[in-house]
């Protein structure tokens, strides 16, 4: 079964190399169209990465480590 972060994988190599081809049929020059689709691509990871964080957020994971002293 295909999680979240298993479509992020596969949408990072789509996405620099299916918005590069695109914006070259436009008639966008190379130079331009890979930064283009590179930052589309970075947006990809940086959703996974701090908005839908891989944290473990199960009550068995946070049960099993002591809250944190601060002082």
């Amino acid at each position: 079964m295909t999680g979240y972060y298993d479509i992020v994988l596969g949408l990072i190599p789509v996405a620099l190399l299916g918005i590069t081809a695109a914006l070259l049929v436009v008639g966008l020059s190379f130079t331009a169209a890979v930064p283009i689709a590179a930052f589309v691509a970075m947006g990809i990871i940086g959703h996974a990465m701090f908005v839908n964080t891989p944290a473990d957020t199960s009550d068995e994971a946070q049960s099993a480590r002591p809250p944190l002293n601060a002082d």
